[in-house]
C-alpha cells in the first residue's frame, strides 16, 4: 500500500487547515495581484530590474569535483546562476491569521526547494537564493496564506503579533510598514521589510473579512476562535511528543 502523508492530527477546522497548507497536492487559493515589482520593493533587496548580484560563479563554469549528489539534485535556478542568499521574514497575529510561523517553516520545506527555513516565538524567516526567494514570496504573500492586515513583512522589529488589534483590524507595528486606506480599505505597504520608506507604495488589496479568516486560520485561539482544548486528538498528540522528550532527556534506565 502506498504511503500517505497525514501531515498533522486533529479532527478541528484549524488542523485541517494545517494539513490543507502543508499538502504540496493542495493548489493555495490565490488572493491578490502581486507584481514581481511589489515583491522586490517589499523585501528591500535590490532595485526593480536590477540584476542579480552573485557569490559565486555560475554552476556551469565553475569545475565542480566528481559527486554522485550533484547528479541526483537538480539545483535551482538561483543555485545554477551563483545568487546570493536573501529572505522574507513574517509576522503573523495571534487574531486569526491564515499562517503562523511553525506552519509556514512546514509548509515551506514540503513546497519549496533550496530553503533554509527558521522558526521564532513572534516570526518565521525563510532564506535561499535570491532569484528563487521572489518566486516564492510571490505565492506566500499572493495567496490564502497572507491576510494584508494580519500578516506583517518585517524583517526587524517584528513586535505585534500578541498584541490587540487596532480600531481598523490591523496588527501593530511599530515601524509602520502597511497602513490602511480609510476610505477604500486597502492595505498599503509604504516601506520595506525593514522599514525604509518606499518611493513608490505597493497596493496590497483589503484584508479578509472575520468570517474567512474564522474559517481559514491555523491559529488555536479560546477567545477569537477554536481553542486548542477543543481538539482533543491534537492534545493527546502533544502529550505523547512532551512525555516522550521528557522520557528522552532524562535518560531513564530500568533496574
Amino acid at each position: 500500500m502506498a504511503y500517505k502523508p497525514q501531515y498533522g492530527p486533529g479532527q478541528t477546522q484549524v488542523a485541517e487547515n494545517r494539513r490543507k497548507q502543508m499538502n504540496p497536492d493542495h493548489k493555495l487559493a490565490k488572493l491578490r495581484d502581486v507584481s514581481d515589482k511589489d515583491i522586490v520593493l517589499c523585501m528591500g533587496h535590490r532595485a526593480p530590474g536590477a540584476a542579480y548580484p552573485s557569490c559565486h560563479p555560475p554552476l556551469s563554469e565553475q569545475q565542480e569535483p566528481a559527486c554522485p549528489i550533484r547528479k541526483i539534485v537538480t539545483p535551482t535556478d538561483g543555485a545554477k546562476a551563483g545568487d546570493r542568499i536573501r529572505y522574507i521574514q513574517f509576522s503573523d497575529s495571534m487574531y486569526n491569521a491564515p499562517c503562523q510561523p511553525y506552519q509556514r517553516s512546514y509548509l515551506e520545506a514540503y513546497r519549496f526547494r533550496g530553503i533554509d527555513p527558521g522558526t521564532l516565538s513572534g516570526r518565521q524567516i525563510v532564506e535561499c537564493r535570491e532569484r528563487d526567494l521572489e518566486k516564492y514570496a510571490k505565492e506566500l504573500v499572493g495567496t490564502e496564506l497572507f491576510d494584508t492586515a494580519l500578516t506583517g513583512i518585517r524583517g526587524c522589529t517584528v513586535h505585534g503579533h500578541s498584541l490587540r488589534l487596532d480600531e481598523n483590524g490591523m496588527m501593530f507595528d511599530m515601524l509602520q510598514r502597511a497602513v490602511i486606506d480609510k476610505k477604500t480599505g486597502i492595505v498599503k505597504i509604504v516601506k520595506d521589510q525593514v522599514g525604509v520608506p518606499l518611493d513608490a507604495e505597493v497596493k496590497l488589496g483589503k484584508p479578509m473579512d472575520t468570517k474567512w479568516l474564522k474559517a481559514n486560520t491555523t491559529m488555536f485561539h479560546s477567545v477569537s476562535g477554536i481553542g486548542f482544548r477543543d481538539d482533543p486528538e491534537y492534545v493527546e498528540y502533544i502529550q505523547r511528543i512532551h512525555s516522550l522528550r521528557t522520557k528522552y532527556g532524562s535518560m531513564p534506565k530500568e533496574a
